[in-house]
């Protein structure tokens, strides 16, 4: 999920502040104006990956840039290109044992590394873990979008203060990895030390009264959070044990239903926004004041394919979603395998902007509620449990079923001895960490060469509760 703020860049705020014009004015194009942006910086971006990046350098060996489409180039896959990592990246001084000792260093979150990049790691959702690199430019981008296409959730509080400098965030997720919402919040802070207080970051690796506390204690008018997070502390209100009140409440990394939305919003009594990203690119789309999800197709290209790689047409859903990042030179994405399945829709929004709607069924996970009848629950987050299973065991191909009140399955499609080593670390792991929430009295089964099942999204549901 991504953090709304007033852009700025870590490196250039002159290259910041064209960013935000050049925004603005892309925002209110027509779509033909949009469409000759998109294939200026695509022409721009084949002819820096082939001058600069070694891999792609040799894959666009016998095109001509002048007349290549898109859709004639290969689609590139996370385990192929960070297998290649030091010849997939322009800058000949970024290494990946070096940047996997940079981000294994909690105190360095935010730092630049190399004195110009900004660098965050995703999970291994997929089964492999990606580094990302970022330059002043990628940045000034996502931060021009992430301030400048969002909804005003509250209208007359925008005209105030548009720059929200009233605003008490609390950015409830991980906040012990170089992952990008946490790089992003703690960017922030430093970027504007005005506001180091009103910006808090709070773990959702702690049990749930102690999330709650944090927000009772530090009262946020926000709240940015993950959904199944959200529906969490919207029970807990319910519950009377969450007394803040924030005015609005914004989510993203998570599929985002309905009724998810209004339970949310019921529960604070304030609007939800939800924003669609990645680690590949920050800000992919921002909902509009109808709540249409619009994807940034000046700065990037999203193509829905089916399971042999061809192009659908708008209104058709896809195997999965190819991402080409117009923004980033230094480590070039393109035609990039995102895993999630995105539809583009026919038409206009009626909200009157020119960028497309999409729709996106991204990745559901479930809060799993331990304990058994007459002796209370426990909830436990799902992105909680993958955050401890990858950080603290190591392990990135798994799924997590529950078969019962107090019963898990922990397996993984790896085989071997390697995959049983696995398995005993996050089986140990995963009891201290359940024990640390207060489930206790929880039994973990572990298989090996066993797959988890995929979702609706196409992708494997890593945290699966029982059924009701």
């Amino acid at each position: 999920m991504t953090i709304r703020h007033p852009g700025s860049s870590a490196h250039d705020p002159w290259l910041s502040g064209a960013m935000a014009v050049d925004v603005a004015l892309a925002s209110r194009g027509s779509s033909s104006a949009i469409a000759a942006l998109q294939a200026r910086r695509l022409a721009d971006l084949l002819a820096s990956a082939r001058l600069h990046s070694p891999l792609y350098r040799g894959l666009l060996e016998g095109h001509d840039l002048d007349r290549v489409r898109l859709s004639d180039l290969p689609i590139s896959r996370k385990a192929d290109l960070m297998g290649r990592f030091d010849e997939w990246v322009a800058d000949p001084g970024l290494r990946l044992d070096d940047l996997r000792r940079f981000v294994s260093d909690v105190d360095r979150i935010a730092d630049p590394f190399l004195g110009r990049y900004v660098v965050w790691e995703s999970s291994g959702s997929t089964g492999e873990p990606g580094m990302f690199v970022q330059d002043a430019k990628a940045m000034a981008v996502y931060d021009a979008l992430e301030a400048l296409r969002q909804p005003a959730l509250r209208p007359l509080k925008r005209l105030w203060d548009p720059w929200g400098w009233t605003d008490r965030i609390a950015f409830v997720g991980a906040t012990g990895g170089h992952f990008a919402s946490t790089v992003s919040i703690e960017r922030l802070r430093r970027l504007d030390p005005v506001r180091l207080d009103r910006i808090r970051s709070i773990s959702f690796l702690q049990p749930v009264r102690g999330i709650v506390d944090a927000l009772n204690d530090y009262r946020p008018t926000v709240i940015a959070t993950y959904p199944s997070a959200a529906v969490l502390l919207a029970e807990e209100r319910a519950a009377g044990r969450l007394r803040a009140s924030p005015g609005e409440i914004w989510t993203g990394g998570e599929d985002l239903s309905p009724a998810k939305r209004e339970f949310v919003r019921r529960g604070f009594g304030c609007p939800v926004a939800n924003s669609y990203g990645a680690s590949e690119f920050l800000s992919i789309a921002s909902e509009c004041e109808q709540g249409q999800l619009h994807l940034n197709s000046d700065w990037v290209i999203l193509e829905p394919v089916d399971g042999q790689g061809r192009a659908l047409l708008p209104g058709e859903a896809g195997a999965t979603t190819l991402l080409t990042n117009l923004a980033n030179h230094v480590q070039p994405l393109i035609r990039y395998d995102l895993g999630d399945r995105v539809t583009v829709q026919r038409g206009p929004c009626s909200c009157g902007s020119s960028l497309p709607v999409i729709r996106v069924q991204g990745r559901s996970e479930d809060t799993l509620h331990l304990g058994r009848a007459g002796r209370g629950s426990v909830s436990v987050l799902p992105l909680a449990l993958t955050t401890m299973l990858e950080d603290d065991a190591g392990l990135f191909d798994f799924q997590l079923v529950q078969e019962g009140p107090c019963e898990l399955l922990l397996r993984t499609g790896l085989r071997g001895t390697e995959a049983d080593l696995l398995l005993e670390r996050a089986h140990r792991v995963l009891d201290r960490f359940l024990e640390s929430q207060g489930a206790v009295g929880v039994h973990v089964r572990c298989r090996s060469g066993e797959p988890g099942r995929a979702g609706r999204s196409g992708k494997v549901l890593r945290v699966v509760a029982a059924p009701p």
